[in-house]
């Protein structure tokens, strides 16, 4: 039994999930059984919540499921793994560097279409604006 340690909605919090996904994540093995205090309510430590803020930023990331569960299953190995899960991990930056590559392009994209449209509306405004001042002198001589 652990009295100590975090709740699951105070873990929840603190890793930017829901009790639902922490749950989740215990239920198909990405986290160990976790620690339960003598009410039966889980109890996270800090050890945990390394381990949540790491599912969480390759989830975020849009490491499959799939592909975290079997990293987890290697980390239970301990240092016997580390080759499988440093290649896993290089596999996704990868990826991720392939995405970071597209989202910048897309971005050079836009800023160049955000610039064209901010000359055609400087172009279209200066002579409204020459008219305009011309219309107000018009008025100023005849008045």
């Amino acid at each position: 039994m652990r009295e100590a340690g975090y709740t699951i909605r105070t873990m929840a919090a603190r890793c930017g999930m829901t009790t639902h996904t922490l749950r989740y994540y215990e239920r198909v093995g990405l986290i160990q059984p976790v620690g339960r205090a003598r009410n039966g309510h889980r109890r996270y430590s800090d050890a945990d919540e390394a381990w949540l803020n790491f599912l969480h930023c390759m989830r975020a990331t849009n490491m499959p499921i799939r592909e975290m569960q079997r990293y987890a299953a290697l980390r239970e190995n301990g240092d016997a793994s580390t080759l499988e899960r440093r290649k896993i991990l290089e596999d996704h930056r990868a990826v991720i560097a392939a995405q970071i590559a597209a989202l910048e392009k897309a971005h050079a994209l836009l800023n160049h279409k955000i610039e064209n449209y901010r000359k055609i509306e400087e172009r279209i405004r200066l002579p409204r604006v020459v008219q305009e001042a011309g219309e107000e002198r018009a008025l100023a001589a005849a008045g």
